[in-house]
């Protein structure tokens, strides 16, 4: 069994608690109230620009040319990318980039996890601490499609993005580095990519949580 099944065995009683959770039924039926997914605009886009510089920084610590370069464009579109999607809604839904400029406190942890990772551990171990952004949000993005009615979904472009088939080839990925480089890993360094993945699992359930209880300093 590869180390990303075992990974995956290992959260998944915490996806289906992200599954269950108000935020995400109610983002998969168009429900949700606005307020919160605003609230959750503003603080994923906190997110992205740190996440991006993360995957950026592992990518400068590869050895491998090419998981270097993979490494460079996960960040890339984090940083552009998907930035474009928050600057759409951002104008679709009237924010103001300005307003609530702030970062709140399940984001800040979040992110300075990944960076005390990244910055403290080996290098397969950071790789392990990203893989959930990737892979929790490509199922939960296939949950939401296969659940989906055809009423219309304010919601429709982040469902989109999250299983389209762009993204699912950059999980895959990503996915596919980490197995290869737990191979060459010492146990106890597997260990720690499997303690990390189940951390910020975790964390990407409070985080969702954060924005649907606008979760603030």
């Amino acid at each position: 069994m590869k180390w990303s099944d075992k990974a995956w065995d290992a959260i998944r009683p915490i996806y289906a608690d992200i599954l269950a959770m108000p935020f995400i039924s109610e983002l998969s039926n168009g429900s949700l109230p606005l307020d919160k997914f605003q609230f959750y605009m503003r603080q994923d886009a906190f997110y992205l620009e740190e996440f991006g510089r993360v995957l950026a920084f592992i990518g400068a610590k590869s050895a491998d040319n090419q998981q270097a370069l993979d490494y460079f464009e996960f960040g890339r579109n984090a940083l552009i990318v998907e930035k474009a999607l928050h600057e759409n809604y951002f104008k679709e839904f009237g924010l103001d980039p300005e307003d609530g400029n702030k970062i709140e406190p399940v984001c800040h942890h979040y992110v300075h996890f990944l960076k005390s990772v990244a910055a403290f551990e080996p290098i397969e171990v950071a790789m392990a601490a990203t893989l959930p952004c990737f892979w929790i949000y490509k199922e939960v993005g296939d949950h939401i499609v296969s659940i989906a009615s055809g009423n219309q979904n304010p919601y429709s472009k982040w469902i989109d993005t999250y299983s389209g088939e762009d993204f699912a080839e950059g999980v895959k990925k990503a996915k596919n580095y980490v197995d290869q480089i737990s191979e060459q890993s010492s146990a106890t360094n597997r260990e720690k990519m499997r303690q990390v993945f189940i951390t910020a699992s975790r964390l990407e359930y409070h985080f969702w949580q954060a924005a649907y209880e606008k979760r603030m300093w």
